[in-house]
């Protein structure tokens, strides 16, 4: 059968089995591999992905059921080469460890923020309740989506620059070429030994 959907803003038309799962459709067909596959029987929301601004588990839903539908994977998180706040959040709070549950986590993050933009943690616990981290323990999870609450526009030059504007402004001190500070770093390493030693009996 044909099916028609809009993955990632995108519009994909592909013939497909019936019985095949969204899940193997993204990642076997469309090679969209940030959409993780787990457990198999829909407990551990590894597979989480949005489905017209929804979460939905995705080894539960046929792709033929998403025929017509809009479905935004992972990769579909960041804009223009700049990561959603959610994204960022992550990386700021340390929300994740192995990172499997990672990319359900976010979108299901992502949804919770489009229609509540300032979540308790009981309702941001409530939201990920379906999804399983066994690294984490959760509470960096909830900070992570806390501080893309807190930062909707994302990580700004004040935030990189811890909150110091002046940090920004090139005038205020010496600035160093990129890179340059690793360079330095790497000529006062002595340099590796590349001849054994000879061995005397």
């Amino acid at each position: 059968m044909q099916i028609t959907m809009t993955v990632n803003g995108t519009d994909v038309t592909n013939e497909i089995e019936p019985r095949v799962l969204l899940v193997h459709y993204i990642r076997d067909v469309l090679r969209l591999t940030g959409t993780h596959w787990g457990c198999d029987t829909s407990n551990c929301g590894t597979c989480v992905v949005l489905m017209d601004g929804q979460p939905v588990k995705s080894c539960t839903v046929l792709a033929a059921m998403a025929d017509g539908h809009a479905i935004t994977t992972v990769e579909g998180l960041a804009t223009g080469g700049t990561l959603d706040p959610v994204q960022q959040g992550f990386m700021e709070e340390h929300g994740l460890q192995c990172g499997f549950c990672t990319p359900g986590m976010m979108l299901t993050a992502r949804a919770l923020l489009d229609v509540n933009p300032h979540p308790s943690d009981t309702e941001i616990r409530r939201a990920i309740s379906g999804q399983i981290c066994r690294c984490t323990g959760y509470a960096t999870i909830v900070r992570s989506v806390h501080w893309a609450a807190d930062h909707p526009a994302g990580l700004t030059e004040a935030d990189a620059a811890g909150g110091d504007p002046s940090a920004l402004d090139d005038s205020a001190g010496t600035t160093t070429e990129p890179g340059a500070a690793a360079a330095e770093a790497a000529q006062a390493i002595p340099a590796a030994q590349t001849e054994p030693e000879e061995v005397t009996a």
